[in-house]
C-alpha cells in the first residue's frame, strides 16, 4: 500500500494528466512504464477492470509483477498464453491453466471494492478462450465438512489433476492414508487436508520442498487444472496418440466445441478498460504467431481457434484509449525517466549519492525486498535520515517535500523522473555488492577473488600466489627509477615487506582458511611456499581421482528396487 500513495504524484507532470484525461498514443521511457501504468489504472472513482496488453508472456509476467508491488493491495494478475498450441491436441499444463483461470474468473467477477488489473500477451490475446460453462466446476474444501476421499480423487481427477505419489507441481494430488495433499491450479501453496475418520480435520498450506506446514486455513477453492471438461479432453488425447504425422491426426476443430471458443476480449466485454503497454511488438508478435499456425491448420481451421492478427488489432484501436511505446516516432506525449542505477558498492558511497538526489529537490525512495534490511540500511546511514514510506502523520497522502523514505517492496527496477522530482530505487540497483559468502568466506566458486581495490580493507589477511600469505597494510605511493606509482603494502613474517604494483593486483586474493583463527604469515625466500602449493595440488588430484572411481562404482552396481508402499 506505501508504494501506491506515491502514484497520485502522476498529476504534477502536464504531459502525464493531459494523458490520463484525453488518452492518445505516448512515448515512454522503459523505466518509467511500470510506474506510469499503475498510476493510470489507480485513476478513476471508482477505478476500472483493467486488460494491460504487451507483447510476450516474459514481459506480461515481469510488468504483472512490477504492477503489482506498486498497486498493492489491489488484484493483479498474468494471464499467459496456453503454452501448447491447439494444433498440437496436447493438454495446457496446469499451472498456466491457474493462471489462466484466476485472471479470467478476476475479469468476470462483477461487484469487486477492488476490480482486478490484468496483464495478458499478444499471443495470449490471439487464442481463442472456451467458454467457462465447458470447464470443470471448482469445489471448496472446508473445515468440519464431510470429505469421501475417493469421490474426492475421482473429482480432482476429472478437473484435470494428476494423481502422483508426492506433490512437487501446481495440479497434482496425493493420498497417504487419511491424508489428502493437493495443490490448486490457481494457488501460489499446496494444502495438505487431514481427516478424522470422513471429516476434514485440518486445512494447511505446507511447503512442497521441506513439508513443513506454512499455517492454517478455514477452506481453500479448488480450482480446475484443465481448461476443457473430460471428454472434450480425450478426445485430444486420443487424437494425439493416434499417429506422429500431421496427416494421420483429425484436425483438433474437429474434435473440440469450437462455436462455443470466442475472442477474449468479446468475453470480457466492453466494461473493461483495455490500455496497450507495449504498442511496438504487438504487430510483430501476431504476424508471427498466425505464421505458425496457418502453417499446421488448413487456412479456414485456424479462425475457428485463433482470432486474425488484423481482427485483434482492429479491436485494440477502437477500445484501447491509451496506448504506450517505448520507441520514439510521431506521439504528441513524451514521458521520459531515466533508469536508477548507481555505482555505489557501499552504503557509504550509496549515502552520497542520496544526498545529491536529495538536495537537488528529488522526492527520493528506495525499495528494499524486506523491512530488516531497509531498518539496518537506516542505522547505519551518517548524513541523511530516512523514514519509512506510508507511515506516520498523512501516511496515505503522496510525499511532497524532498526527503528519503524507505519501503519494503520487490520492485525489479527503478527510475529518476526529473518532470516529476522522484527517484525509485530498488536496493539491489542502488548498492552493488559482491556475491554472498557462506560463512563469512568466498564461495568456492569465487576462490576469495577480488573484484576491486575497494574490497581490501586494511589488516585482511590475503595470499599473494607468489609470496604466500600476508597481512595487507594499506596503499603507499612510491617513486622507483623515476617513475612514480601506487603500491599495495604487504607484511609478511618478521620485517618483511613486498610492495606489489597495482597492475599485478590480480595476483592478490582473499584468504579462505578453515576456521576463525588467523594463520601463520609466510617468511619471504626459501621453498616453503613453494612446498605448500605442490602438497595442495597433490591433494585435489587425489580427491578427484576418489571422486572419480567413486562414479564409475556407482555405475557399475545395480541398485536395488524396493516393493512399493502400500496402505
Amino acid at each position: 500500500m506505501a508504494l501506491r500513495s506515491l502514484l497520485g504524484l502522476l498529476e504534477e507532470d502536464p504531459a502525464a494528466g493531459r494523458l490520463a484525461r484525453e488518452g492518445g498514443r505516448a512515448f515512454v521511457s522503459s523505466a518509467l512504464r511500470p510506474y506510469l501504468i499503475a498510476a493510470l489504472c489507480d485513476r478513476g472513482s471508482p477505478p476500472r477492470a483493467t486488460l494491460v496488453v504487451v507483447g510476450d508472456d516474459r514481459a506480461a509476467r515481469e510488468l504483472a509483477g512490477d504492477l503489482r508491488a506498486w498497486l498493492e493491495p489491489r488484484p493483479v494478475r498474468y494471464y499467459p498464453s496456453r503454452g501448447v498450441a491447439y494444433e498440437s491436441h496436447l493438454i495446457p499444463p496446469a499451472h498456466l491453466v491457474g493462471l489462466r483461470v484466476a485472471a479470467l474468473d478476476a475479469l468476470l467477477a462483477a461487484g469487486e471494492a477492488e476490480p482486478p488489473v490484468v496483464v495478458v500477451s499478444a499471443g495470449a490475446l490471439s487464442e481463442k478462450v472456451p467458454d467457462p460453462a465447458l470447464r470443470p466446476r471448482s469445489f471448496t474444501l472446508r473445515r468440519g465438512e464431510l470429505l469421501d476421499l475417493g469421490e474426492c480423487a475421482a473429482e480432482l481427477a476429472g478437473a484435470g489433476y494428476e494423481r502422483v505419489d508426492q506433490v512437487q507441481e501446481r495440479g497434482e494430488f496425493a493420498v497417504r492414508g487419511g491424508i489428502l495433499d493437493v495443490f490448486p491450479a490457481s494457488a501460489e501453496r499446496a494444502v495438505r487436508v487431514e481427516l478424522f475418520d470422513i471429516e476434514i480435520e485440518s486445512l494447511r498450506w505446507f511447503s512442497t520442498f521441506t513439508q513443513r506446514s506454512l499455517g492454517d486455513l478455514e477452506e481453500v477453492e479448488i480450482a480446475p487444472a484443465a481448461e476443457l471438461a473430460a471428454e472434450h479432453r480425450e478426445l485430444a488425447e486420443l487424437a494425439a496418440s493416434a499417429g506422429s504425422s500431421r496427416e494421420e491426426r483429425p484436425d483438433v476443430a474437429e474434435l473440440l466445441p469450437v462455436e462455443r471458443f470466442g475472442a477474449l476480449l468479446d468475453l470480457v466485454g466492453e466494461e473493461t478498460e483495455l490500455m496497450v503497454a507495449a504498442e511496438e511488438e504487438i504487430e510483430p508478435a501476431l504476424a508471427d504467431q498466425w505464421n505458425d499456425v496457418c502453417a499446421a491448420f488448413h487456412d479456414e481451421d485456424a479462425h475457428d481457434l485463433y482470432v486474425n492478427p488484423r481482427a485483434v488489432q482492429d479491436a485494440l484501436e477502437r477500445r484501447a484509449r491509451i496506448r504506450l511505446s517505448s520507441v520514439a516516432g510521431d506521439q504528441e506525449i513524451e514521458l521520459r525517466a531515466s533508469s536508477a542505477q548507481s555505482a555505489a558498492r557501499s552504503l557509504g558511497e550509496a549515502e552520497a549519492e542520496l544526498e545529491k538526489l536529495l538536495r537537488s529537490g528529488y522526492r527520493t525512495v528506495v525499495a528494499f525486498p524486506r523491512r530488516g534490511e531497509g531498518e539496518r540500511a537506516a542505522y547505519n546511514l551518517a548524513r541523511v535520515q530516512a523514514s519509512w514510506l506510508g507511515e506516520g502523520a498523512g501516511a496515505s497522502a503522496a510525499p511532497l517535500e524532498p526527503a528519503l523514505r524507505f519501503v519494503a517492496a520487490s520492485l525489479r527496477e527503478g527510475f529518476v523522473a526529473p518532470t516529476l522530482k522522484l527517484a525509485v530505487f530498488p536496493e539491489d540497483r542502488l548498492v552493488h555488492r559482491r556475491p554472498s559468502r557462506a560463512g563469512g568466506r568466498a564461495g568456492l566458486g569465487g576462490r576469495g577473488a577480488l573484484r576491486s581495490f575497494a574490497d581490501l580493507r586494511t589488516g585482511d589477511v590475503v595470499v599473494h600466489e607468489d609470496h604466500g600469505v600476508a597481512r595487507f597494510a594499506g596503499f603507499e605511493t612510491r617513486t622507483v627509477a623515476g617513475v612514480t606509482r601506487d603500491y599495495l603494502y604487504l607484511e609478511y613474517q618478521g620485517d618483511d615487506r613486498v610492495y606489489v604494483p597495482t597492475d599485478q593486483f590480480a595476483k592478490i586474493s582473499r584468504y579462505l582458511g578453515a576456521g576463525g583463527d588467523e594463520p601463520p604469515l609466510s617468511k619471504l625466500g626459501g621453498t616453503r611456499w613453494e612446498t605448500m602449493k605442490a602438497r595442495a595440488r597433490r591433494a585435489a588430484q587425489e580427491l578427484a581421482g576418489e571422486l572419480l572411481n567413486l562414479y564409475a562404482e556407482r555405475r557399475r552396481r545395480t541398485g536395488h528396487a524396493f516393493e512399493p508402499d502400500g496402505e
